[in-house]
């Protein structure tokens, strides 16, 4: 689990790959209001059709809404639909000491 949360590895950064592809942080993609797609992202852990908490590798990503869906899912992308009104991020308190 620590191997996942280190930093850019040589081998990545000798072949300039970008952080994003290469660590588990979540990357997140709005389209407009209504379209989301978080990348990496660990567990569902509220579905809510005004409000949906997913676990990621850094912590609770909590959005909120209306008519919120769950969309296609793979192990490590998911994708959101509906009104998308706000988003916030809760930090896991180990990474926070960490850092």
């Amino acid at each position: 689990m620590k191997e996942k949360r280190k930093k850019q590895s040589r081998l990545d950064r000798i072949l300039e790959i970008p952080e994003e592809i290469s660590s588990v942080k979540p990357k997140i993609t709005i389209v407009g209001f209504e379209k989301m797609v978080v990348e990496n992202f660990k567990s569902v852990l509220e579905y809510q059709e005004f409000y949906i908490r997913l676990n990621t590798y850094m912590g609770i990503l909590n959005i909120n809404g209306f008519h919120l869906k769950l969309g296609e899912m793979t192990k490590e992308d998911i994708m959101i639909t509906g009104k998308i009104e706000s988003i916030d991020f809760e930090e896991i308190e180990s990474e926070r000491q960490e850092s």
